[in-house]
């Protein structure tokens, strides 16, 4: 039985019978009376976990983190929790597989936790265009460009992934090195993968050197063990090389583990650059050379936004963070 149910048995309407069973107290006796006789005989409850969801007002922030093997999205959840830690909003963190659409699963999050507003690490603008116009609620995007969206409630704060990634191959070219290979995301499906890419494709453009895709790039996973495996394709796939730009340090990482273990030295055989800034990565043998994001600047100023956005009704911002090329012990002229 339902609340309809009693408002046609006793005769009173839906509003009425709703303030009887939530005891308000705007309500006749006689009213009252009559169906709380009429619940008795019908032996009606009330749904508690319907009437809570009901009644449960947007208090929080939520987080959707797009992979979970990804430590720069890792190190970023830390910083943002430290920022909403000084706020009076409670904070819900929600881990989706990279692949997984991140969109849909902030509108379905949505329903289920009605959070005040969502910060959402790493995406695909097609997964925005498809879906994002179902979510009203202010949202930022952290380490992508949201600018070309056509979405007023969605801000960004990111880097430059494009021009990063050309940093990073003309260092390595500045060193010598024109037989470079590049263990990068899937292109297809990450929007941070393919900007990474085509910043690689437009350094050996300007520099007239050959690139090619299908021998010279390996689109996986943003993994330690996926970054080894591609290094590890790559050298049995008997392409020549001399250096090796990563775009993530967790892959680079693996990378070094898979030259190592096919006896190769880094950086004397093989110079490898990464992109992130993980802390990890100067305290590894040889120090990883890398691009560096301020995970600190970015979750600061996306948190920012959110919160005045909430707090203000602001208007959307779009904000790039600066990085800076880090040479260490990795890399080395030839």
């Amino acid at each position: 039985m339902t609340i309809k149910d009693l408002a046609k048995r006793t005769g009173y309407g839906v509003a009425t019978v709703s303030r009887v069973l939530n005891n308000h107290p705007n309500v006749s006796e006689k009213a009252r009376r009559s169906i709380l006789a009429a619940v008795e005989e019908s032996g009606f409850q009330i749904n508690e976990n319907a009437k809570q969801l009901k009644q449960q007002k947007a208090t929080s922030i939520l987080v959707v983190v797009k992979g979970t093997s990804n430590e720069m999205f890792g190190s970023l959840v830390e910083a943002i929790q430290s920022s909403v830690a000084e706020t009076e909003y409670p904070l819900f963190v929600d881990y989706i597989d990279e692949n997984a659409n991140e969109v849909l699963r902030a509108v379905s999050l949505c329903r289920e936790k009605k959070p005040l507003g969502i910060l959402i690490l790493g995406g695909n603008s097609d997964h925005f265009l498809d879906d994002f116009d179902k979510i009203e609620i202010p949202c930022v995007l952290v380490s992508n460009d949201a600018s070309k969206l056509p979405f007023r409630n969605l801000s960004s704060v990111y880097t430059d992934d494009r021009l990063a990634a050309k940093k990073a191959m003309d260092t390595l070219i500045e060193l010598g090195h024109r037989e470079i290979v590049v263990v990068g995301g899937d292109k297809d499906i990450s929007d941070t993968a393919r900007l990474r890419y085509e910043g690689c494709v437009d350094s050996c453009a300007e520099h007239g050197i050959v690139f090619n895709v299908k021998s010279d790039y390996r689109g996986v996973r943003f993994s330690y063990q996926d970054g080894y495996n591609a290094t590890k394709d790559l050298i049995e796939s008997g392409k020549s090389f001399t250096a090796l730009f990563a775009a993530a340090d967790v892959m680079a990482i693996g990378a070094i583990r898979a030259l190592k273990d096919k006896g190769l030295r880094v950086p004397e055989d093989v110079s490898v650059i990464g992109f992130d800034g993980l802390r990890l990565g100067s305290f590894l043998v040889p120090k990883l050379s890398t691009i560096e994001q301020s995970v600190e600047i970015m979750a600061k100023r996306s948190v920012e936004i959110l919160l005045s956005c909430i707090e203000k009704r602001g208007t959307s911002e779009h904000q790039v963070v600066p990085f800076k090329v880090c040479q260490r012990e990795s890399t080395k002229e030839i």
